[in-house]
């Protein structure tokens, strides 16, 4: 086998989960002396800044979903670099396809982000279906996403991986608004599977009772009808003073730093980056028994889980460990036990090198 020389593929370089891990993994294997290169297709951002300078990086400016002069340009820099795995993650699988298209010698591994694709039916599934045979191997998230790729996707060649934290930056550029001790922060984009209106609510009946508390919305804003609804929802309800939107924030570390309480109210997941990053930060957490956060978290012990959309529960939960620094200190540091023992770097990047040279068996 040729030394492995690994292109991860993204589709921006905005601050997200899947978008950091995609980071992390192109550094993390510079370490281990492989020739790591990272392409971004559609928008670059904060995360550019992040990259190793060892890590071989190409924009492509991508304009359309099959735009052609960009897709010969990704070519020419993988025949050039001789690059032999591509690692597409979340949505480049089918600019990735149609490379290997092109380049049919080269191995595509698929990284299966998106929790919500279990649901996934209609032309939707049956397009994943078919670009999912081009993948030599498909690495997922949760246990959920390697079911459903063996099961429906039928593909023979599925993993299960957990991802692992890593902190891109020490820099300390955000300042959260509130009282300190009493931040309540939740990492994550405004999209609808996050379902930020729930745990909106939930926080208005939780703030009745506790007045000084706040709650901090860290991710990037879409502009769109769902951030216009959640706009809409702290100003009817005069939270203004009380719940704060920063947009993208590069500056986890720093941020996490000054929150007392982690939250996640997400519809679905795979295995959130941010319940991982509150981990590292010690945080106690309340969060939604979906995806693989239930691997992550154990009720009452390191943590609080709840059903999803469900307001009344998690006020409650969140009423309990505002008022107890006991159990919030005991959260915290079971969570960050299970976190760097069983989510570490190390175990991760060994797990996935055995993966990627499985592919040239």
């Amino acid at each position: 086998m040729n030394k492995l020389k690994v292109l991860q593929i993204t589709d921006s370089l905005n601050v997200g989960g899947t978008e950091v891990l995609a980071v992390n993994i192109a550094n993390s294997l510079t370490e281990y002396c492989i020739a790591s290169h990272f392409c971004c297709t559609r928008e670059e951002g904060e995360l550019k800044e992040k990259l190793d300078k060892k890590v071989g990086y190409l924009y492509l400016n991508k304009k359309s979903i099959l735009d052609l002069k960009s897709l010969f340009k990704l070519k020419k820099y993988v025949v050039d670099n001789k690059i032999n795995i591509i690692h597409a993650h979340s949505t480049s699988l089918f600019f990735s396809f149609c490379l290997k298209f092109l380049n049919p010698n080269i191995k595509l591994i698929w990284h299966n982000h998106t929790g919500a694709n279990y649901y996934l039916k209609g032309l939707k599934f049956r397009v994943i279906k078919f670009l999912s045979r081009f993948s030599n191997a498909i690495i997922n998230v949760s246990k959920e996403l390697d079911f459903w790729t063996k099961e429906k996707l039928k593909h023979k060649n599925s993993f299960k991986l957990n991802n692992f934290p890593l902190f891109i930056t020490s820099e300390k550029i955000t300042k959260l608004k509130g009282e300190h001790g009493k931040r309540i922060v939740f990492l994550a984009a405004l999209r609808s599977e996050k379902d930020h209106l729930t745990l909106l609510k939930s926080f208005r009946e939780f703030h009745k009772f506790n007045t000084d508390w706040t709650l901090h919305l860290i991710g990037k804003d879409y502009l769109n009808t769902y951030s216009k609804q959640i706009r809409n929802f702290i100003s009817e309800e005069n939270l203004s003073n009380a719940i704060y939107m920063y947009d993208m924030c590069s500056d986890i570390q720093n941020i996490l730093q000054q929150a007392t309480i982690g939250v996640l109210s997400s519809k679905s997941e795979g295995l959130p980056i941010a319940l991982l990053e509150y981990g590292l930060a010690k945080l106690p957490v309340i969060v939604t028994n979906v995806g693989e956060c239930n691997t992550v978290i154990t009720d009452t012990i390191s943590g609080f889980l709840v059903k999803p959309n469900n307001t009344e529960k998690f006020a409650s939960k969140l009423n309990i460990l505002a008022n107890s620094k006991a159990l919030r200190n005991g959260f915290g540091i079971e969570h960050y036990k299970n976190v760097t023992q069983n989510y570490s770097k190390e175990l991760f990047i060994n797990n996935l090198l055995a993966i990627y040279t499985s592919t040239f068996d």
